[in-house]
């Protein structure tokens, strides 16, 4: 091949190359979005109050555990006035939020809402965010689990099948809650609308009781291991919105690198 013609046909690789990562970068690398200055300050502050609420709830929670007072005092008690709340009725519901936010049911749930997102949006950015929140806790709790190495309550006392693995924190509430809290705030911090993002919360809030009643219910857990994993949860949280802030968050007068995302509208 003449030398002209390889020049050419290295250059057309090269720009083909150029764009095929182009579209990359512009698909999952970039999302900025203008914000107040003061707005990105009260995210940053938000981000180290709840990691620092988080890390505070879950020392005190693993200590009381390790040394049977503290928090752990209320997770007999607790447990035996679940016990006796038991109906046929309410431990098919509590059946269903355990299936939901079980370790089959919920992976399928954030598999799908992550594709459809990231396909969706024209940055796949927060999903690939929320899915890395989520295998976050999963090996965070991995480990705590090996570490603490506790029991979980009586095996006479479970309603859905016997689970001899360690219960401290809870896997099915640290899931619940990275899913709900995560995306909540990846949803409502590109909008407008406060009272909306309220309500986002509120309604996290009730999913996050839920899935740690039908634990507690079911007799799988104790009361420490849900605070565990909402604190947990809180100190994700804070990671994320930290982490987000800081690539996407700008303030006038500061240089963008891509194109700002539509994050207003009904594509994202």
């Amino acid at each position: 091949m003449p030398v002209g013609q390889q020049e050419s046909a290295g250059s057309g690789t090269s720009r083909k190359n150029t764009g095929k990562w182009r579209a990359f970068h512009d698909k999952f690398v970039v999302e900025e979005r203008y914000v107040d200055p003061v707005d990105r300050r009260s995210l940053y502050r938000a981000a180290v109050i709840l990691a620092a609420v988080g890390l505070a709830l879950f020392l005190a929670t693993l200590v009381s555990v390790v040394q049977a007072d503290g928090l752990s005092a209320a997770d007999v008690p607790v447990r035996d006035w679940l016990l006796g709340l038991r109906s046929q009725t309410l431990t098919v519901v509590m059946i269903f939020l355990a299936v939901l936010f079980g370790p089959i049911a919920l992976p399928i749930i954030v598999l799908v809402v992550v594709v459809v997102w990231g396909f969706a949006a024209k940055h796949a950015w927060r999903p690939v965010v929320l899915a890395s929140a989520m295998l976050s806790g999963v090996i965070i709790s991995q480990i705590i689990l090996q570490i603490v190495r506790r029991s979980r309550p009586p095996v006479d006392q479970m309603l859905f099948g016997i689970d001899h693995t360690f219960s401290f924190p809870s896997g099915h509430v640290l899931g619940a809650c990275d899913f709900l809290l995560v995306g909540t705030f990846l949803i409502y911090s590109r909008r407008k609308n406060r009272k909306a993002a309220v309500f986002g919360f509120i309604g996290a809030g009730v999913g996050i009781v839920l899935a740690s009643v039908s634990r507690l219910y079911l007799g799988y857990h104790w009361l420490s291991d849900a605070l565990a994993s909402v604190s947990l949860s809180l100190l994700i949280l804070g990671g994320v919105i930290a982490l987000d802030t800081w690539r996407t968050a700008r303030v006038p007068g500061e240089r963008i690198t891509g194109e700002l995302s539509k994050a207003e509208t009904q594509r994202d």
